[in-house]
């Protein structure tokens, strides 16, 4: 007879964005764009960027330091490190190997997980997997991006849009019937060319020509990736909720990424879940990829929006085309 898998959960969250804060009074100086344009379109006020030091190990480093500390474990304790990012500090070494070393898990293997905007998701998910089969107990999972160094300030469709932070969980064992309880990842490769970085890799190497193209900014086609969004939001929604046995109605917190306040708004319409029940911080963080889900956790964690018992849904899409969800009765 298999032995019983061991019940994964979230027993630690923390998260961390740079002091600089970028308003859209700040963009009216650089681009052509307004608070009211971008505000009507995105419901992004501010972003915060990163400073000229920072790299997307620091910001991970912060966060996956207050992650332990909430867990109450000491980083020897941790087994495997897992960091989604699109904005390594290099190809090589990884960032999780970099974050390793700034947090002494000594203990940890790590690697980098690239899934854009789904990232984090994506990661709890593997994650889960060692936790569930005994190959490990505790896993850091982080989320960290620094996008402000990736976007063309010249491009107001895009530049408007995203900001740096870090977001972080450690999963651990649970009691049965707490932890995920369901998941679901998805990707829709056709959809690639919407949401890519096209220079900086093999294909397209950086070089003077590339530069002056602007190929290493983010390029994006942003009604088709709106379409796409709504879309997926609902479906992931409903197939982690049909896997657990439960309705719309069971959910407590529903905690999207946040990427857009219209593209958040569709898609609980479309569920037919009260706002209430949604936690929105893109007004003041703006779109910060796989940080996004974490960072919002841990806010409403840290102002007592989740209880132990409480059904929480986590849901990210992004440039692949991906989506990801789970679904967590809180431990």
């Amino acid at each position: 007879m298999a032995s019983q898998l061991i019940q994964a959960g979230i027993i630690g969250v923390g998260s961390y964005v740079p002091n600089k804060v970028l308003t859209n009074n700040d963009l009216e100086k650089i681009v052509n764009t307004s608070d009211e344009w971008i505000t009507s379109r995105t419901g992004i006020k501010e972003r915060r960027v990163a400073e000229p030091e920072q790299a997307a190990s620091d910001l991970a480093f912060e966060a996956g330091r207050k992650a332990l500390e909430h867990a109450g474990l000491p980083p020897e304790e941790i087994g495997l490190i897992i960091v989604a990012t699109s904005t390594p500090d290099m190809f090589f070494p990884s960032t999780a190997c970099l974050v390793q070393e700034k947090l002494k898990c000594v203990n940890a293997s790590a690697f980098d997980l690239s899934a854009a905007c789904t990232g984090f998701i994506y990661a709890l998910n593997v994650g889960k997997q060692f936790i569930n089969t005994g190959a490990e107990k505790y896993v850091l999972v982080i989320g960290a991006e620094v996008l402000t160094r990736i976007v063309n300030w010249q491009d107001r469709t895009t530049c408007v849009l995203f900001g740096d932070g870090a977001g972080a969980a450690v999963l651990g064992p649970v009691p049965q019937g707490r932890g995920i309880i369901s998941s679901y990842m998805a990707a829709e490769g056709a959809g690639a060319s919407l949401l890519t970085l096209p220079g900086c890799g093999s294909r397209i190497p950086l070089t003077p020509q590339s530069v002056e193209q602007g190929l290493h900014f983010i390029s994006m086609k942003g009604k088709e990736v709106y379409k796409f969004a709504v879309r997926v939001m609902e479906e992931g929604t409903q197939r982690v909720l049909q896997q657990a046995g439960m309705k719309v109605e069971d959910l407590d917190m529903y905690i999207p990424h946040q990427a857009n306040i219209r593209i958040i708004e569709h898609a609980a319409k479309k569920i037919k879940l009260p706002m209430e029940k949604v936690l929105v911080n893109v007004d003041r963080y703006g779109n910060t990829s796989a940080a996004s889900v974490p960072l919002a956790l841990d806010e409403a964690v840290k102002q007592g929006k989740i209880k132990s018992g409480d059904n929480v849904l986590l849901i990210g899409f992004g440039a692949g085309l991906t989506c990801a969800a789970v679904l967590v009765r809180w431990a």
